[in-house]
Order: C-alpha cells, then structure tokens, then sequence
C-alpha cells in the first residue's frame, strides 16, 4: 500500500461519514448550528441589529402575555400538530395547523422576541405522538389513501414556563420589535432541552447513525494522518538517499576533482506526492468547516 492510497481511503471514510450526517436531512445542520453557533447575552442581540454580528443564540426565560393553555391547562405560546402519513421508512405530512401567540426570551430585565412564524425544523422539543390507520382520519388524509395506511398525529408544544435556547439572526420588524428571525440562508432554532438532549431528539430513532458516522469520520482522520506522514518520511527519505555519496567510476569521488553525486529516483514522484498531499490536507479542511458550519458572523 501507498501514502496516496492511504490517503485515498480516508478521503473516502470521510465522506462516506459526512453523506451519513447528511442523511438527516434537515436536522443534521440543526444539531450542527446548535453546537457551533455562539452564545451571546440578550442585550448583545439586541444591539447585534445595529452591529449587524449576524448569527446568535441567546438563553433565557420564556414569556409572553396572552398565552393559550392545552387539554392539560399548560400555558403554551406554540403548539403545533402535524398528521402524518407512513411511506415505508418515512413519513410524510398531510395536515398540519399551528397555534401560537407573540412570546419573547426573557433573562434578567433585558428581552428580546421570536419571530415564531419562521420555525419549521428548527423546533427542537419533545413530541407527544398518537399512531393509528388512516380509517381514523379519512377526512384529513389525501383520496385514495389505503384505510389501513399507517398515520401518526405528532404534537410539539412550547410553554411558557419553559427555559429556552433561540438561534437567529436579530431583525426589527414592521412594528418595531427586535426579533430574532431566520436569515443569512440559516433557519430560526428554539428548543427547550439541554443541547445534549436535543441531540438524542434530532437523531430520533436512528441512534446508531452518528456512531456509525463518528467511527467513519475518526477513521478518515487517522488514514489521512497516517498517508500524509508516510509521504512527506518518504519523500524526505529518497531524497537523502538519492543525494548520499556513492563512490565508483560512473558517479565519480567526491573527494577528487571528478564528478559529484547526483538525484537518483524518481524526483517527480516526490513532486507529485507533495502536491497530492497539499490538495488532500485542502480538501479535509473544506470538509471539516462544511461539516462543523464554522463560527462565521
């Protein structure tokens, strides 16, 4: 085996983990914001409109005047619920209806509000799920549904006595308000859980996913280290020996006025090689910021 085979492989290994976090769709780039977007102060938000910082996340308090209470008398400020349709390992939505009043992020005296029109996938709570066929709900359910097509009534809700983690970006709205909102092509995130715990919610089921991603990525990084350290050991090494003395009458003697000891091997291999090298350390670093989704404004 060679270095470039070496490192042939861990670009492989590497983008066969990256396409396994991709698979996640939507929440992969959740859970990567989620553990990369910096934390700032409610009042570094706000001021964040005029400093135009971008991308943050803020912590605090929930709160909100005119909440709205489930079957379960909780205040809510968000409930939304979504039918559901099985396609074999998928499910699709066929109905969906929101409920949700203004609410903001409270910590300390200092606030800042939700632009809660823009959350899609970006709410990350625990869901109350019901499963049964589509006979219970024909009338919600697409014409020509199967009766006995599985379906599932998925509810997420936010309360407002519940501690929070919003990501957005701040924008003053029409009516004046600082709100934090979707934009710079990144969505608007609130969830309700500790980071840890989200993360076991966005990988749902599929826990052995981002393990099986995790090995594949941690392989990569070792056959990437490994090619690269044997090419640049080669490299220096042939060139050594390409450059050590050797005595005889078609080299000639160093110590005599004849001809000096020349470049043997195969120069342009080693050339190549460092070149090689070159793109695939460039190419690892592409993919490290892709996959991390960096710390950019």
């Amino acid at each position: 085996m060679t270095p470039l085979l070496l490192v042939a492989a861990g670009l492989v290994a590497l983008a066969v983990g990256i396409g396994v976090l991709r698979s996640f769709g939507p929440r992969f780039r959740v859970g990567r914001l989620l553990t990369v977007t910096p934390v700032v102060t409610v009042a570094e938000a706000r001021a964040a409109v005029v400093g135009r910082t971008g991308y943050v996340a803020v912590e605090g308090r929930i709160d909100a005047e005119d909440e709205f209470e489930d079957e379960a008398h909780r205040p809510l400020v968000y409930r939304r619920a979504r039918l559901e349709l099985s396609q074999g390992p998928r499910w699709k939505t066929v109905d969906e209806h929101v409920q949700a009043v203004d609410f903001e992020i409270r910590e300390g005296l200092d606030a800042i509000g939700v632009a809660h029109a823009d959350l899609g996938a970006g709410l990350v709570v625990v869901p109350r799920e019901s499963v049964g066929a589509a006979r219970d709900a024909s009338d919600r359910v697409p014409d020509g549904t199967p009766p006995s097509t599985p379906v599932r009534l998925r509810v997420e809700q936010v309360s407002s006595v519940e501690h929070a983690i919003v990501l957005g970006v701040p924008a003053i709205g029409p009516d004046g308000v600082i709100r934090l909102g979707a934009g710079l092509g990144r969505p608007l995130i609130l969830t309700t859980l500790e980071r840890d715990e989200a993360m076991r919610v966005l990988a749902g089921s599929r826990s052995r996913r981002p393990l099986a991603a995790a090995l594949a990525l941690g392989a990569g990084l070792i056959l990437l280290s490994f090619g690269v350290a044997w090419g640049l050991l080669g490299a220096a090494t042939g060139t050594a020996l390409g450059a050590s003395p050797s005595v005889g009458p078609e080299v000639g003697d160093p110590r005599s006025s004849g001809q000096g000891p020349g470049l043997v091997g195969d120069p342009a291999f080693a050339v190549g090689l460092v070149f090689a090298i070159a793109i695939a350390a460039v190419l690892v670093t592409l993919a490290y910021v892709r996959l991390t989704g960096g710390r950019r404004a």
